[in-house]
């Protein structure tokens, strides 16, 4: 899965392939366990083969800013790239298996690989085009709209409890059943 993704978004042969794969660490992480906890600087990139992790800022009340799915390249950058302490929780929300590369793994893929660097842009234009359209369906759409396009998310509901969905879309869970109730009339 690992190397279809980087096929899918890089161009590499197969000595590459390999270089690529051995940078790359196999993870499980149980429900409720902390990839990354807030304070820590964030050293890894992540792939998730299957689960599910959620971004939890603040501690009362929480808010679920982020929700990172299967096949998704990932890292908190902010975290990463300044290198200061997260503001972040990257907790799994169910038992997630995941592979992680090291930073200085990463930048030597970077120094070694010119092909490397343009599948790092393909990933970070990709996660900023997903980071603009949340920003403008949340300043843009209703919380009913917003919901309903999660409805239609392949296992993104099996995955977020009703709690962290109702942090994710910026309401109260109350007020996440009442949307519930009104749409099921």
């Amino acid at each position: 899965m690992l190397i279809d993704f980087i096929n899918r978004n890089g161009h590499f042969n197969e000595d590459e392939q390999e270089t690529i794969i051995s940078k790359f660490h196999l993870r499980t992480v149980r429900k409720g366990q902390l990839v990354l906890k807030r304070g820590q600087v964030a050293d890894r990139y992540y792939f998730i083969i299957n689960g599910a992790l959620r971004f939890v800022y603040g501690e009362d009340p929480e808010l679920t800013a982020w929700v990172v799915l299967p096949e998704e390249f990932f890292t908190e950058i902010s975290s990463f790239k300044h290198r200061t302490p997260t503001r972040f929780n990257v907790e799994a929300i169910e038992e997630t298996e995941l592979y992680y590369i090291e930073r200085q793994d990463m930048e030597q893929l970077y120094r070694s690989l010119p092909a490397w660097q343009e599948f790092g842009r393909e990933i970070w234009e990709s996660m900023a085009i997903r980071m603009i359209d949340e920003i403008i369906r949340f300043q843009t759409m209703t919380v009913e709209e917003r919901y309903l396009e999660f409805l239609q998310k392949p296992g993104f509901m099996q995955r977020v409890s009703v709690k962290q969905l109702a942090s994710y879309l910026g309401i109260t869970p109350n007020a996440l059943s009442r949307i519930r109730k009104n749409l099921h009339r």
